[in-house]
């Protein structure tokens, strides 16, 4: 199992856990672009067509709302070359109805693909890859900003009411002390009668 991380807090909690980090991707987190992910998904293309890697999957942190964000997985590469191509689950061999055998994907296509799907595939698998990891990025950017916002709101909100509670106690202190002179004057103007 290899290790790829993207932003400072990712590589140095891979590194923390005493993974070994076989590439890392920082400086970028704050103002991801297309051309970050870009790089990301060739080193990861390459590794995977070079036979390094028989599985590319990405974990981040998904925006749902700036107070809600939640941990998502998706598997990149292998395609699922069943969704993208029609195949039938539990597929019917080739045969229509009738069973007359119509050759290997024809009883399944409703479009005749130039290219064929396999070079279409070949083509866009690394612009989804891309695509993918810059979706990715673009999503933990903004659920990092939905974070600090909501935490910067509570802050807020938590100094306020901290600020209306000292006051009112505050107030409480000077209250009992003028009552406590007033006591004192009274009690000493009583005694001079």
């Amino acid at each position: 199992m290899r290790w790829y991380a993207s932003g400072r807090r990712g590589v140095s909690s891979i590194q923390f856990r005493g993974l070994e980090l076989a590439s890392g991707y920082t400086g970028f987190t704050d103002r991801p672009a297309y051309a970050d992910a870009r790089n990301i998904a060739d080193d990861l293309i390459a590794h995977y067509v070079d036979g390094e890697l028989d599985r590319v999957e990405m974990f981040y942190n998904g925006y749902v709302s700036p107070m809600t964000q939640e941990v998502r997985h998706e598997t990149l590469l292998p395609l699922q070359q069943a969704d993208v191509l029609g195949d039938d689950e539990g597929g019917g061999g080739g045969e229509d109805e009738r069973g007359e055998d119509e050759g290997p994907d024809h009883s399944r296509s409703l479009w005749i693909y130039e290219p064929d799907p396999e070079d279409i595939l070949e083509r866009l698998a690394p612009d989804y890859v891309e695509i993918s990891i810059y979706r990715a990025l673009l999503e933990s950017t903004a659920s990092e900003h939905g974070a600090r916002m909501t935490a910067m709101r509570n802050a807020s909100e938590n100094a306020a009411e901290l600020i209306d509670n000292l006051t009112l106690e505050a107030n409480r202190q000077r209250q009992a002390e003028i009552t406590q002179e007033i006591m004192e004057v009274v009690a000493g103007a009583e005694g001079l009668r």
